[in-house]
């Protein structure tokens, strides 16, 4: 299963500032590392181990596309690449926008199928949500842009269940902090509010959290709103946004060792990037 994915996968090379994430993903001078996969195994993965002023931006969906039009052009005017976590419903009802995401540059993860409290489904049911919504965003267009990145809904883990996902082929990424912006106003969230939460979770390796729908059928996407103030605080505070997926690729330098040298219970992502790199709520 871990070859088939990493056959199917569609990488971005770091590229300079200037490059859009749709010229990097067809940049395909590093090959896929499936030692880089497998380091991520066992671990939750709330960050990327790096001393490196790098951050990783994403975005789940499970709800509606209210705010992809507004997101995917902050992407692109600043030239910033995004890994989108989508459930295979979500995948089934908006296809197109599984295609436009994966023609933008970006890259795509299994968000479950149906979003729901993985303890309490059966360890066959999990495998049926992962499964069903891998086969979704196949179906949907995702074609290259797949990653085996796997992100539990509401973020809700366990050792035993990380196991399962890692054995189906994935690696788990969840995030250090979410902007909580898909609480909306009427959950008391503001643009300033979920900007100030990006900020503060800023460090090297910090993997940011945010959502391109709304809630219940709604319009108003807070964290589409913030994401160009977001983006921007980024770069002034001297970070760059990076892509998920170049922690894939050969060559991958590791510090600490990978996971399976750790003791019992170690959790965090343990895959730095490349040194030339260039370019709390549980929720949805």
């Amino acid at each position: 299963m871990t070859i088939g994915l990493i056959a199917a996968l569609g990488v971005v090379v770091p590229g300079p500032p200037a490059a859009t994430a749709k010229a990097c993903s067809r940049c395909l001078a590093a090959t896929v590392d499936e030692e880089g996969l497998r380091a991520l195994f066992g671990s939750e993965n709330r960050v990327i181990r790096t001393r490196e002023r790098v951050v990783a931006v994403t975005f789940n969906a499970a709800w509606n596309d209210a705010g992809l039009e507004r997101v995917l052009g902050e992407l692109a005017r600043r030239h910033a690449p995004a890994t989108f976590f989508l459930t295979g419903d979500f995948a089934h009802r908006y296809p197109q926008v599984v295609k436009r995401i994966a023609a933008a540059g970006h890259g795509l993860g299994n968000h479950s199928h149906s979003h729901p409290h993985f303890k309490d489904l059966t360890a066959a049911g999990r495998r049926r949500e992962v499964r069903t919504a891998d086969r979704s965003l196949r179906a949907a267009g995702a074609r290259g842009a797949l990653t085996p990145f796997f992100r539990f809904p509401y973020s809700e883990t366990s050792p035993a269940q990380i196991r399962e996902v890692n054995g189906l082929g994935f690696a788990d990424v969840e995030f250090t902090t979410d902007t909580n912006g898909w609480m909306g106003a009427k959950g008391g969230m503001t643009v300033e509010r979920a900007v100030a939460r990006a900020l503060d979770a800023l460090r090297p390796g910090a993997i940011l959290q945010m959502h391109i729908g709304a809630r219940e059928g709604g319009t108003e996407v807070i964290d589409a709103q913030a994401l160009p103030q977001i983006l921007d605080a980024i770069t002034a505070h001297g970070y760059r946004v990076i892509d998920l997926r170049t922690l894939l690729t050969s060559p991958v330098r590791l510090w600490p060792p990978p996971a399976a040298q750790w003791p019992s219970g170690h959790g965090g992502f343990c895959v730095v990037a490349p040194a030339s790199l260039t370019s709390s709520t549980r929720v949805r």
